[in-house]
């Protein structure tokens, strides 16, 4: 190795008496007197102690500043003062020699290397080269290294064929924001960087290649978030020929518990096969399509017990009044009404007001509460509207003296979505009911096919539109002769849940072009929109494709599920942030007008209005 012998992680007892040569940074000094000191020098595998025993030497190390790489000649040995937490802490190293190979020009570093994750987010972003010296900074994309390594041997193992897919590709129209790439050699037209290799991958099936699979890297012009980073990510794509639900399932549930269970800061994680929870139930039982099952916390439906019981927003009619303020009628208000029950709560009130006022602005929508004392009285919040109906709460909710409840209402989705919130806040926050150390995976399966817009007021694609229909063409046909309603009709569509994330979405293709022209024109979309829309894919199915289906877990999710972390950009190595700037780089920046003539390009820029 150049400049080195060994590393600084490498050094043992066993070593004593070596002639060694060490490369790193300079950590640290530590000077006790004019002609004794200790030194730490660390680089990638670890940190050895350097003791300095002469005046010569220790003027050496002092002319050097903190995080310079230097080399270090000289002989091992036994330390006098173990240190049984570190690795190398039987030993230490008596230099001949030191050399810089790279001086630090600078006395004031941004932060503390081994404090580095306290600085400022922006600061550690700007200096990520250095925020990435730091060991337990680094010690995640070493992860994210070894996961990806298990899951690339993992599918090779499953016979599944790595093949990479376009990065310039054509604009979709379904989806997220794409970003653009102009054509230099065709002005005015422009390539899209892949929102997902969706129809590529699709298309090798088509092509005849039975098991697909790629650590695929993903664009989409969209806002951050704790679980998502903008501009770029990528995902475990894969898809598989002559396949159902069942062989996909099959598959990731062989494939992710080893790795998670391996890797994963619990040890234990859910075994196959997973729990299989439908669409509209899990939106019942836990008010998310993203249940982290770790909790054991449900949500249950209460309209019927608590409507009309003289508390406002419980109310199914609301009065009308004219521009006078005279009632001139009603109206029903479709309120829905959740309770989450808790036992054994012990919470305060300023506990209560501080963990409702976060659900509320999660959730969008105030949660109300009432509790049982240890007499058996409803007492808090709106315990005076529920009081005089107290024997059907208590029967419908099976309470008992300690028992909190949150309550939920408004309209259905907007219910079932506060309720979620409550489930997952008060789950996490009350003892005794999460069970944190565990990866518990389920998948949502059953997805409905199709919705009614909220902006449109009309049937519209409720998720993904390639999916296949449950039941085909027959399904389908029987919506448009009024048999079925087409809201009743589901799709094989899954997703895969963790710990209450959701790792990917998949689906059964439509790969039928009959089926799939006739689902668009469940949405008012024919033959010829689907054509001009998605034109490859249309005209490869025309051929003759293969039934298959796929999925395709995300991997920075996955890592940052496997690391503990609650923030993706902890498990990247260079995160652009929450703006979707890398203030490293300084991108995005401008460029020249030169470089923008040759791509037929002109900026417009609005002019910020004169404050005159």
């Amino acid at each position: 190795m150049q400049s080195r012998t060994h590393t600084c992680g490498e050094l043992r007892i066993g070593d004593a008496g070596k002639q060694v040569q060490l490369s790193g940074w300079l950590e640290n000094l530590r000077v006790v007197s004019a002609n004794l000191g200790f030194a730490v020098l660390r680089d990638f595998y670890g940190t050895t102690q350097i003791v300095v025993e002469s005046e010569d030497m220790m003027n050496q190390f002092k002319a050097i500043t903190k995080e310079s790489t230097i080399t270090v000649k000289g002989t091992v040995r036994e330390r006098s003062s173990k240190n049984p937490k570190q690795p190398t802490g039987e030993i230490e190293v008596v230099p001949e020699s030191v050399a810089v190979l790279g001086r630090c020009r600078y006395s004031n570093l941004p932060f503390e290397i081994n404090h580095s994750r306290e600085a400022d987010e922006q600061v550690r972003l700007k200096y990520r080269y250095l925020d990435l010296r730091n060991p337990e900074v680094k010690k995640n994309i070493v992860l994210r290294c070894n996961v990806v390594a298990a899951l690339r041997k993992a599918m090779t193992e499953h016979g599944f064929m790595e093949i990479t897919t376009p990065i310039l590709t054509a604009s979709s129209p379904e989806g997220a924001r794409d970003y653009l790439v102009p054509a230099r050699k065709h002005p005015g037209e422009f390539y899209a960087l892949p929102q997902a290799p969706q129809q590529f991958k699709q298309l090798l099936m088509t092509a005849g290649f039975d098991r697909y699979f790629q650590i695929a890297p993903c664009f989409r012009d969209e806002d951050a978030r704790g679980d998502r980073s903008p501009g770029e990510f990528y995902q475990l794509d894969m898809e598989m020929a002559f396949a159902t639900q069942e062989d996909v399932f099959a598959v990731l549930e062989d494939v992710l518990p080893p790795i998670f269970a391996k890797y994963g800061t619990y040890n234990r994680a859910s075994s196959a096969p997973f729990v299989r929870i439908p669409y509209n139930e899990a939106m019942e039982k836990y008010g998310s399509d993203k249940p982290d099952l770790r909790i054991d916390l449900t949500v249950q439906d209460v309209t019927g017990v608590l409507a009309d019981c003289g508390f406002g927003p419980f109310a199914t009619k609301k009065e009308l009044t004219n521009e006078n303020g005279e009632v001139t009628g009603s109206e029903e208000t479709k309120v829905v009404i959740k309770a989450v029950v808790v036992s054994g709560f012990e919470g305060t009130r300023k506990f209560i007001d501080k963990t409702l006022a976060d659900v509320e602005v999660q959730a969008g929508s105030k949660p109300y509460w009432f509790r049982m004392d240890e007499n058996g009285e409803l007492v808090g919040g709106i315990s005076k509207f529920v009081a005089p109906i107290k024997d059907k709460v208590v029967e419908a909710l099976g309470l008992k003296p300690g028992d909190f409840v949150g309550v939920a209402a408004g309209k259905k989705t907007a219910a079932q979505k506060t309720a979620g919130v409550l489930v997952k806040t008060l789950g996490a926050a009350v003892p005794g009911h999460m069970d944190k150390e565990q990866y518990a995976f389920c998948w949502i399966v059953d997805f409905p096919m199709y919705e009614i817009g909220e902006e449109s007021g009309e049937l519209e694609f409720c998720h993904n539109p390639f999916s296949m229909p449950s039941g085909g063409l027959e399904t389908l046909l029987a919506a448009e002769r009024g048999e079925i309603d087409p809201l009743s009709i589901t799709a094989d569509q899954y997703d895969l849940v963790c710990n209450g994330v959701e790792l990917s979405s998949g689906a059964v293709r439509n790969h039928d072009p009959e089926i799939m022209v006739k689902a668009f024109e469940m949405v008012r979309l024919g033959e010829e929109d689907v054509k001009k829309k998605f034109p490859a894919m249309y005209n490869a199915f025309c051929y003759g494709a293969p039934p298959h289906a796929g999925i395709a877990p995300g991997v920075d999710r996955m890592v940052m599920l496997l690391a503990g972390e609650d923030s993706i950009r902890e498990i990247i190595a260079f995160p652009m942030n929450k703006n979707a700037q890398d203030v490293m780089m300084g991108a995005p920046s401008e460029v020249t007008e030169h470089q923008l003539e040759e791509l037929h390009i002109k900026v417009t820029k609005t002019e910020e209005k004169s404050e005159a």
